[in-house]
This record gives C-alpha cells, sequence and structure tokens, in this order.
C-alpha cells in the first residue's frame, strides 16, 4: 500500500463527517451535496483500501481505520487554519487584534482608544476583554496585555508597560473626613482579591506598617475585581488601597482622591506581549508606542509619594 497522501478535499470531507457523524450535516458544512461529500469519502476509502465508515440505517459509524485516521485529521485541519491565519497576519498591515483583561480595557483602555483611532484611520482595530491564556498559534490575536509577575515567555517578545503600585483612594468627601493616615482607624476599609497571588502580601495590614500606624483588621466588604471595589470607593462606600493602573481616570476626572503620602510597590505589573518577529509589523509597532506614550501620564502620580515595597514592611 503507497503512503502517499490522498487528496486534500478528501480528507476533509471525511473530517468534517467524523466531527458531525453526518454526511448530510457535513455536506452542509463544506457547502458540497451529500452526493459529493460521499463520493469524496468513498475516493478516500478506495485510496486505504479500507472502509471509514458503516453506514447504518439514517447513521454511521466510525470503523477502526476510521478511528484511528479522525484524530490526526482534525489536528492537521487546525494547524493547517492556524497557519494560513498566521501567514494572512504577516502580509496585513491594515488590522490589528488585542487582548487584555475587562477590568484594564474598561478603567484605562477603553476612555483613550478614540486617541489612536484619530491618529492610525488606516488601521482597524479589535479589541477582545477577556483573562483567557492566549495561544498566538490558535487565537486571531496579535498583540496581548497580560497583568502579572513579570516574566519572559519562550517564543514571545515581552516588554514590560507598567509596573503596578498601590495607595489609600477615597471619594473626595470622605478625603475631607480623614484627611490623616491615621483617621483610617476610624473608617470603613475595601478590599480586593486581584493582588491576593503575591507574596508578600500587599494589602491593608502591609499599607499600615509600612505608614508606621498600628494594625486595623477590617471586616469591610471584599470584591472580587479591583475595578468593581474602585467604583465603590467612588461611590462613597469606603477606602480602597487602589491600583494606579486601574484608578487614574477616576483619580484625574475628581472621583477619587489620594491624600496620604505613603504608597506601596508590587512585583507585578502589565506587560505587552505579542509573537516573536511581529514587533516590529507597522501596525503592532504603532500600537506599541502609543500605549507607552499614554502610560508615561502614570508618571504624574508619582510626585511628592514615599515609596515603600511590600518586601520590606513584611511581619
Amino acid at each position: 500500500m503507497s503512503d502517499r497522501l490522498p487528496p486534500l478535499t478528501a480528507l476533509r470531507a471525511f473530517d468534517a463527517a467524523a466531527r458531525h457523524m453526518s454526511f448530510s450535516k457535513a455536506a452542509a458544512e463544506l457547502n458540497v451535496t451529500p452526493a459529493a461529500l460521499s463520493f469524496q469519502i468513498k475516493s478516500l476509502e478506495e485510496h486505504l483500501q479500507a472502509p471509514l465508515f458503516r453506514r447504518l440505517n439514517r447513521a454511521v459509524e466510525l470503523t477502526d481505520a476510521g478511528r484511528a485516521l479522525s484524530p490526526g485529521a482534525a489536528d492537521g485541519f487546525t494547524a493547517l487554519a492556524s497557519a494560513w491565519r498566521a501567514a494572512k497576519r504577516t502580509v496585513d498591515q491594515t488590522s490589528l487584534t488585542v487582548t487584555a483583561g475587562p477590568a484594564f480595557t474598561a478603567k484605562w483602555l477603553a476612555p483613550r482608544l478614540f486617541k489612536f483611532a484619530m491618529a492610525n484611520p488606516e488601521i482597524e482595530l479589535r479589541f477582545s476583554a477577556t483573562l483567557r491564556m492566549m495561544d498566538f498559534s490558535r487565537d486571531d490575536v496579535d498583540v496581548a496585555i497580560r497583568f502579572g509577575l513579570m516574566k519572559d515567555e519562550p517564543g514571545l517578545f515581552t516588554t514590560p508597560i507598567i509596573r503596578e503600585w498601590v495607595a489609600p483612594m477615597m471619594a473626595p468627601d470622605l478625603a475631607e473626613k480623614y484627611p490623616n493616615p491615621s483617621d483610617l482607624a476610624r473608617a470603613p476599609l475595601l478590599h480586593y482579591d486581584d493582588l491576593r497571588f503575591l507574596k508578600p502580601a500587599v494589602d491593608w495590614a502591609a499599607w499600615f506598617r509600612a505608614a508606621n500606624l498600628p494594625p486595623r483588621f477590617s471586616a469591610g466588604a471584599r470584591f472580587s475585581q479591583a475595578d468593581h471595589a474602585l467604583d465603590a470607593a467612588a461611590a462613597g462606600a469606603g477606602v480602597i488601597l487602589g491600583r494606579i493602573s486601574l484608578a487614574e481616570k477616576d483619580l484625574s476626572e475628581g472621583r477619587l482622591a489620594m491624600p496620604y503620602k505613603i504608597a506601596l510597590t508590587t512585583e507585578a505589573g502589565y506587560r505587552f506581549v505579542c509573537p516573536e518577529g511581529t514587533e516590529m509589523r507597522p501596525q503592532v509597532k504603532k500600537f506599541r508606542e502609543w500605549i507607552e506614550a499614554e502610560i508615561s501620564t502614570l508618571d504624574a502620580y508619582r510626585n511628592g509619594l514615599t515609596f515603600v515595597d511590600a518586601a520590606e514592611v513584611e511581619v
């Protein structure tokens, strides 16, 4: 028996039929008639010199040979589709697909996108707000902005864009009510879970130690997401140890105030990630340069603050 591969169209017909376990549904997916699809599968079986399906009354099932071929055929077409998308991206200079977490997209990225769009009208920008890990070989994504510990990743171009820091933030009327750090002994404190992966902890206990204040254990409201906690703080629900990357818009527009001088640095931050070698594609390069310029505005909030590494105040 020859090892020469059969025609790709016949393998594609088999793959569709094996996934649907139906010739009619496979034919509809491939936009061919059931007779044409049946002919392709028959030619594949002749090439193999063995049946791939058992034709039953109103149904089909795979033979042993069909079950042996099905996983490889599916993987092959998935890999081929991925390679084709990657090849198309190398010649596409007019579209850019970016993914970032929902909180960063809503609080920082989305309010600024009009600036990039106005400066680069030739680029079609698409966004996916998700925390799902991206597979650049599988997903139609050019750039990922990801939060976590800074790290290099094999096969990827990675550059840090924000090193996160936190400081007490509250609505302006609460800033008047609690003008001194010691006043936080009687303030409602808000908590969130986004930074719980950090060791040492970056939390209220660490901040009180950094400010040389007695510890305070608060059972205040806890949120799973930092942006939800920021919204609650802006509404006057309490004081939050706010992340600067997510709080800038609320600070600049006066919904939040940052009255104290002590801030905690973290080992976490945002990084710009894309497949190695694609960072110089025109639209990727333009987006990276734009986001780095926009992020430089965060530097203004550092003025007058004293930064303490959470590791320095660890118990």
